[in-house]
C-alpha cells in the first residue's frame, strides 16, 4: 500500500490564495505522502492544458520524491443527445492525453451525476447504454497509453455499489476498474463497510474519506448536505466522523490490496490541519489493523 494525500485536500488553500498547486505537492511530500493525487479544480483546470504546467507538476512531484499516482476529472455523459455525449466523450478523451502527459496510469473520469430526486433506477437503466458506451471508448483510447481508467461512486445516480459493479460489467474492458471512495457510499445511504469489502476486488486507488452522519433530522445547518434517503452528511477529519475506520482499513488490508491510497479531506477545518490530521490517523490506523 502507498499513503498519499490528494491535491482535492487542499483545494481551499488553492482556491483562497494561501498557496498553489506546487506549494501543495511539497507541503503533501512533507507530511511523509509517498504519492500525490492530481484533481484539477478551479483556475487549475484550464492550466492543465498548458504543457508547459503540466511538465512542471511533474518536475515539483518528482523532486519531492513523490509519485504522481491518479489524475482525476469530472465527467457526466447522462441526459445527453448524440452530439452532446460525443462532445463530452472527446472532452475526456483531451483529459486522457493530459495524463499522459503527467505520466500517470492511474485516471478517474466521473460518468453521470444527477439531483437527487432524478435517481430512480428506471432512469439508471435508461441512461445505462449511453453511459457504457461513453466509458468503452474512453477506456479503449486510454490503453493505446497504458492507462486504466476508472469511475467512482459519486454524483448521486452512481453512487451505490450495485450501479458501480453493474457499470463495470457492461464496460467488460481490463483497463477499467473502479475508485473506491470510502465515505461517499453514505451519501446512497449505503453500508460503506459492506460496499467496500464488495468493490476491493475491482479497485484501482483508493479514496479514504470520512462524514459525520445525522439521522431523521432537520436539517443541521450549514455545512451539511442531504443524502439520497434524506439523511444528512457533513464532511470530517479521516478516523474522527462516523464511519468505522480501523473495520473498512482492516477490510482493505486483508484483501491484498498493494495500491494507492489517497486521504480525501473535505471537512469544516482548515484544509491543511484536516489532511494533516487525515494522514496521520490513516497511517496510524494502518498499521494497527
Amino acid at each position: 500500500m502507498k499513503l498519499g494525500i490528494s491535491s482535492y485536500s487542499l483545494n481551499a488553500a488553492i482556491e483562497s490564495g494561501e498557496m498553489d498547486l506546487f506549494e501543495a505537492i511539497r507541503w503533501i511530500a512533507g507530511q511523509g505522502a509517498e504519492h500525490v493525487e492530481i484533481v484539477p479544480l478551479s483556475g487549475i483546470r484550464e492550466r492543465m492544458k498548458d504543457e508547459r504546467f503540466v511538465a512542471n507538476i511533474r518536475r515539483t512531484a518528482m523532486d519531492a520524491g513523490l509519485e504522481l499516482s491518479n489524475y482525476a476529472v469530472g465527467g457526466n455523459f447522462a441526459d445527453k443527445d448524440d452530439a452532446a455525449l460525443k462532445k463530452e466523450i472527446d472532452r475526456i478523451k483531451e483529459q486522457v492525453d493530459i495524463a499522459r502527459e503527467l505520466g500517470v496510469k492511474l485516471m478517474r473520469h466521473d460518468v453521470a451525476k444527477r439531483p437527487p430526486g432524478l435517481c430512480q433506477i428506471g432512469r439508471f437503466e435508461a441512461e445505462l447504454p449511453a453511459i457504457v458506451q461513453a466509458c468503452q471508448e474512453i477506456a479503449d483510447y486510454a490503453a493505446g497509453f497504458g492507462i486504466t481508467t476508472s469511475l467512482e461512486n459519486h454524483g448521486y445516480f452512481v453512487q451505490a455499489s450495485d450501479r458501480v459493479l453493474r457499470v463495470m460489467q457492461e464496460v467488460n474492458r481490463s483497463n477499467y476498474k473502479t475508485t473506491i471512495d470510502v465515505g461517499n457510499f453514505m451519501v446512497a445511504d449505503e453500508d460503506p463497510h459492506i460496499a467496500v469489502a464488495k468493490l476491493i476486488p475491482y479497485a484501482s486507488m483508493v479514496h479514504v474519506k470520512d462524514f459525520y452522519l445525522r439521522t431523521r433530522c432537520r436539517h443541521p445547518g450549514e455545512g451539511w448536505f442531504e443524502t439520497l434517503g434524506g439523511n444528512y452528511l457533513r464532511g470530517a477529519i479521516a478516523g474522527c466522523g462516523s464511519l468505522d475506520m480501523h473495520r473498512i482499513l482492516s477490510t482493505i488490508k486483508s484483501s491484498g490490496y498493494a495500491g494507492y491510497i489517497s486521504i480525501e479531506f473535505e471537512g469544516m477545518e482548515p484544509s491543511r490541519l484536516g489532511a494533516r490530521i487525515a494522514f496521520d490517523n490513516v497511517r496510524r490506523i494502518w498499521d494497527e489493523v
